[in-house]
């Protein structure tokens, strides 16, 4: 396994198992599968409403914590958010069965942002969230927190594949030392990602799959990785790429994948931003 070193000393390994959009029911045996392959960074969230089905395959796993990276994710706290930002990290860390969090980002640039950081930040100085960072900001939003707060995000999760590489996003985070992160590694299958010809005729000449061969390019550019599946095989496969290395001439073609935009939705969009701010999670 290859790590990330974040901007407070913190390892973080560059690939692991991410439960978007699995079913709770579905969650503890896929978790419990992908430690057995050897997946040690797991990404949940308080709005994907599986975190008790991730902290049970935790448990039954008999790994040890300290070998475990496990991230969750605030999601948008009414006020006052200092007050119920540590409440809904007290929640994820029970559902978790955990005594603390290896990163807690916040899900959306949403609310009162500051307020939510300022208790973030207090998790973080207290050690019970060993890292902190944010998910879905954009540059702008992203240097406004580090401009005007005392610690600088740890990492920004973001839509990053083939047709979002999100270069010049990268670059700006470096410069600021905040660590970039994939959602969406795989686009979900859009644009015919698993049958794309570039993707297809590189992954041939190292005998590998289209999936593996995005995995190693985002890794290899130092994007940490979060794929998902409920099968087993796939998880072992997503997992065996570091093995080989792209060349130089194959991620300057990868490059031209890139549209440049969202194959999802834009968080700057009114009526997406209106929609999000508004959600509430039940507890």
């Amino acid at each position: 396994m290859q790590y990330a070193t974040l901007n407070n000393g913190v390892e973080m390994p560059l690939l692991g198992f991410g439960v978007y959009q699995i079913p709770a029911d579905d969650t503890e045996r896929a978790v419990s599968e992908a430690l057995a392959a050897g997946y040690r960074l797991l990404d949940t969230a308080a709005a994907y409403g599986n975190e008790e089905a991730v902290g049970r395959a935790i448990k039954s796993s008999g790994i040890a914590r300290d070998d475990l990276f496990v991230t969750t994710k605030l999601w948008v706290q009414d006020a006052p958010a200092e007050e119920n930002t540590r409440r809904a990290f007290e929640t994820s860390l029970t559902k978790l069965g955990l005594d603390h969090i290896d990163l807690y980002l916040m899900h959306q640039p949403y609310g009162d942002v500051y307020g939510q950081w300022r208790a973030m930040e207090n998790l973080n100085r207290e050690g019970r969230a060993k890292a902190i960072g944010v998910a879905n900001f954009s540059p702008d939003r992203l240097l406004d927190l580090i401009l005007n707060n005392e610690i600088t995000p740890q990492v920004n999760q973001i839509e990053t594949h083939p047709f979002f590489q999100r270069a010049d996003d990268q670059k700006l985070m470096a410069e600021h030392g905040v660590q970039i992160q994939s959602w969406g590694g795989f686009a979900e299958g859009k644009n015919d990602l698993f049958t794309n010809p570039l993707l297809t005729e590189i992954g041939k000449e190292y005998g590998k799959s289209v999936a593996q061969v995005v995995l190693r390019w985002l890794t290899q550019r130092g994007v940490i990785a979060i794929p998902k599946s409920v099968r087993a095989e796939r998880m072992a496969e997503n997992f065996d790429v570091f093995d080989f290395e792209l060349t130089d001439e194959q991620v300057t073609r990868i490059a031209t994948l890139d549209t440049g935009g969202s194959l999802f939705f834009d968080h700057r969009d009114p009526e997406m931003v209106a929609w999000l701010a508004a959600r509430r999670l039940d507890a």
